[in-house]
């Protein structure tokens, strides 16, 4: 006979405008309590603030005079949306769970690499 183990269920409440943002990165560290911060970016070309130009005498617009900041060409935008705090136990954790959804990404990428190199036709036919 065997013993059932004990089951629970999670309920997940999430607000009507949950909406996930995409992130190209992350900045953070241990804190002096032993707590990770990690704060999610985008990483983006930065927008002006304002640009200035010649005005044709047709009314088009002309070439660019100005453009404030003036570093903009040579600056990029890390926009921080979001961060966690994470004790050590929960850190861990997600190291485990990240690892798994990476092994289960990699066989995905396997199948499609395995799939693309396939010669046309090459799929359903036997010998």
């Amino acid at each position: 006979m065997s013993v059932k183990n004990p089951e629970f269920t999670f309920k997940y409440i999430f607000t009507y405008d949950y909406n996930p943002v995409y992130i190209n990165g992350a900045h953070g560290g241990v804190t002096p309590r032993g707590e990770l911060v990690v704060n999610f970016y985008q990483e983006r070309q930065p927008l002006p603030n304002a640009m200035t130009h010649e005005l044709n005498p047709n009314g088009t617009i002309g070439r660019e005079l100005a453009v404030e900041p003036e570093d903009l060409n040579r600056s990029l935008v890390r926009f921080v949306s979001n961060g966690v705090v994470v004790n050590y136990q929960t850190a861990r954790e997600l190291h485990f769970w990240l690892g798994e959804k990476i092994k289960e990404m990699e066989a995905l990428e396997k199948a499609r690499t395995a799939e693309a190199a396939m010669p046309p036709g090459g799929k359903g036919l036997s010998h």
